[in-house]
């Protein structure tokens, strides 16, 4: 690949790795606000379905070995730490696209805002809890969201009829 190619490819992942940038940083902002705003197990009723909390989630998605005596958090960093690489590659070689890149950018976004909060306060911050007429949503947050709809994103962009993989350009 020659210099101008190179440079333009690398330009052409510049939009992915903000959009994941911005992601994480709009997760932390509210992360703070929250922890600035509630004490810990503080609840806020916000509607009859929707309260604010602050709850610190040591395992993964819905608690998810939350329990154990926290080797988890190790675990739990390294994995997003490896799938981050592996969609940061799958971006560059999705570059060109739309749905796929922006889907990995949200999805690392995410992953990046929760391995924050792992390494600074040994469990992700959560906020964002939805309930129903005695049923409960684990409490949740921006990062979450993020990862949630980058996956759905990415599910769709996958299944598309229309998606054809760009070609790798030989060197």
């Amino acid at each position: 690949m020659s210099r101008s190619a190179q440079g333009s490819a690398l330009a052409a992942m510049v939009p992915w790795i903000v959009l994941a940038a911005v992601i994480a940083m709009l997760d932390q902002i509210s992360k703070q606000w929250v922890m600035n705003s509630l004490h810990y197990g503080q609840v806020i009723p916000v509607t009859g379905f929707f309260d604010l909390v602050l709850v610190f989630n040591p395992g993964a998605a819905f608690s998810f070995l939350a329990d154990h005596d926290g080797w988890q958090r190790w675990f739990f960093t390294g994995l997003a730490t490896v799938i981050c690489g592996w969609l940061l590659a799958l971006t560059w070689r999705h570059r060109d696209e739309k749905l796929l890149p922006i889907a990995f950018a949200l999805i690392i976004g995410g992953a990046l805002g929760n391995v924050y909060d792992r390494l600074v306060h040994g469990a992700v911050v959560d906020f964002l809890h939805f309930h129903y007429a005695g049923y409960s949503w684990p409490a949740f947050n921006l990062a979450d969201s993020a990862i949630t709809v980058g996956v759905a994103l990415m599910l769709w962009g996958q299944f598309r009829h229309d998606h054809q993989p760009t070609p790798e350009k030989p060197s």
